[in-house]
């Protein structure tokens, strides 16, 4: 369905699933804010389908950057619709009692805070626009779910993220504000390459795993952006079909 007009932000827009989900929304008809570190990888993500769009180079862990963000939104566009809260970073893999506390702080930065800090930014637009209300879409992970060995600032973020939907969801209802997420197994991008040459199991040993088109993704989060605002997707998980998740550990 055509949603000629609207207005999304998605972070992390330069690559992987960030770059699919923008794609999708500029040829369903969003006017697309692409947001993320890397003009350059920006600018591509754009120039791919020669779309109409606005990109704005942001670091989402910077609080003064995510404001400017979406005051260029608003300028530019006049209101937000939708924001696919997407930009993350999985870390260094560590035990845990070998995890220093800057590679914690890093993922959580970035996964976490900056989550809210774009959250908090469209929820201020989204309550203050006309007409009100607006969509946020947070990006989870099947580790929101089901931890990977040594990876435990990524997976106390993912369930952190858990947390910030459902409360993003009860505080938006009386601003026509929707808060929904979708935990994503195994979209076959540049950060997941390695899990079909092998990655560390739950028993210790090292085995490849099945990935799936980032299409499919972006078809899912098209889906969740398109409902109106009185019916909501709360929890998507969407994973490569044999992939270890269910019965992981």
């Amino acid at each position: 369905m055509r949603q000629d007009g609207r207005v999304a932000v998605v972070t992390g827009a330069g690559s992987g699933i960030g770059r699919a989900v923008a794609t999708a929304l500029m040829d369903a008809g969003y006017r697309v804010v692409l947001a993320g570190r890397r003009e350059e990888a920006l600018q591509a993500t754009l120039a791919a389908r020669g779309s109409q769009g606005l990109v704005v180079p942001a670091d989402v862990t910077q609080e003064a950057a995510v404001r400017h963000l979406f005051e260029r939104a608003r300028e530019e566009y006049g209101r937000v619709d939708v924001l696919f809260n997407n930009a993350g970073t999985f870390g260094t893999s560590a035990p845990i009692e070998d995890m220093a506390l800057e590679q914690w702080q890093e993922v959580i930065d970035a996964n976490l805070t900056g989550a809210f800090l774009c959250a908090r930014e469209a929820f201020r637009v989204m309550k203050g626009q006309q007409p009100q209300g607006g969509r946020i879409i947070n990006n989870g992970s099947v580790s929101a779910q089901v931890p990977r060995p040594h990876a435990a600032a990524y997976t106390a973020s993912k369930h952190a993220i858990t947390g910030l939907t459902k409360t993003i969801a009860l505080e938006g209802r009386q601003y026509g504000i929707a808060c929904g997420q979708i935990d994503i197994g195994n979209a076959a991008t540049d950060l997941s390459a390695a899990f079909s040459k092998g990655t560390l199991q739950a028993d210790g040993s090292l085995k490849s795993e099945p990935r799936m088109d980032v299409r499919h993704v972006s078809d899912a989060v098209l889906y969740m952006a398109g409902l109106p605002l009185d019916a909501n997707v709360q929890f998507m998980t969407l994973m490569a079909t044999n992939m270890p998740l269910v019965g992981r550990g």
